[in-house]
């Protein structure tokens, strides 16, 4: 006997118009960043090029990445929230982790290649155009300070996120400002490799760090905040139930977690008796914020179904 519960809250329905409607909104926000972002980044490859610095190139890469996440953000922010099908039957919450994890990469790409332009720089310096520099440095400040004043007002984690990011261009920009102004008055073309790599191995920290965050809900680890022996505790302590075994938590997005278990009664229960174990099961579930839980009551003397019979 198997019992199936969704959690969604209770006010499910009323909320879902405003929702929509902000949802809708934060998904436009997100479009403008990113097609500014875009534009941005493009502007910034050829100037780094330009303008000779391997500093305005790693800003690019790491701006390149932004404009990804971005671009993955809104797109798999759309479609996360679509309904389960027949192929992909726990819907599309799972697909934003995948785009996170092909943003990562392409960052990764992106900073080995700036490390191998300004790591030889950095032993036979070339002089960049540090007037040139400071040009795009002002502007990088501007466009992402624009782009982080709109994302500002939005609410949901996602957005927090991006704003996040955004943050950090304007920060790197203003270290390349930094850099290129002492450059105009002082003869060190060395800075410009040396911010270069810094930048560099700040998106790299980055990286490992989402990265930290990302594998355990690939490889289905229970979510750490939630307690799988609590929950199985709980339930160990509900009338008529002996012994919880098969129990597993994971997340689908680092949001949404499943729950499953399989239930050993000490006696074959009444209808009253059974409606009460749903009942008590459901409050557990609902308590601990599950998204979803599947879970199974085994009679006295049944044998687990999941252990396979003797050869």
């Amino acid at each position: 006997m198997t019992v199936h519960h969704h959690h969604h809250g209770h006010d499910h329905d009323h909320a879902h118009g405003h929702d929509h409607h902000h949802h809708h909104h934060a998904a436009g926000n997100i479009r403008t960043a990113f097609f500014l972002n875009l534009g941005f980044t493009v502007v910034e490859i050829v100037g780094g090029f330009l303008t000779n610095s391997t500093a305005i190139l790693a800003d690019a890469a790491h701006d390149l990445g932004d404009c990804f996440a971005l671009g993955q953000a809104w797109y798999f922010e759309r479609l996360s929230g679509k309904q389960g099908n027949e192929r992909y039957t726990y819907g599309y919450k799972r697909f934003s982790i995948f785009g996170a994890l092909i943003s990562t990469l392409l960052l990764v790409v992106s900073s080995l290649f700036i490390l191998t332009r300004a790591v030889p720089r950095i032993l036979e310096p070339t002089r960049p155009d540090a007037g040139g520099m400071v040009f795009l440095a002002i502007a990088g400040v501007a466009v992402n300070g624009i782009a982080m004043l709109r994302l500002s007002r939005e609410r949901g984690v996602n957005t927090r996120v991006v704003a996040l990011h955004l943050l950090e261009d304007v920060l790197g920009w203003v270290a390349v400002l930094v850099v290129s102004v002492v450059m105009l008055f002082v003869d060190l073309p060395v800075l410009d490799p040396i911010l270069a790599v810094l930048i560099t191995l700040y998106i790299l920290a980055n990286v490992v760090r989402n990265l930290k965050s990302m594998l355990p809900i690939f490889l289905q680890a229970v979510p750490d905040d939630v307690s799988l022996d609590t929950i199985v505790h709980e339930i160990e302590g509900m009338p008529r139930v002996r012994a919880v075994h098969h129990a597993h938590i994971w997340s689908l997005d680092g949001e949404h977690n499943v729950f499953t278990a399989h239930l050993e009664l000490d006696c074959q229960p009444s209808p009253e008796e059974y409606a009460a174990a749903k009942d008590a099961i459901r409050g557990i579930v609902q308590r601990h914020g599950l998204y979803h839980s599947t879970v199974e009551l085994e009679f006295p003397g049944e044998v687990c179904r999941n252990v396979l019979p003797p050869r």
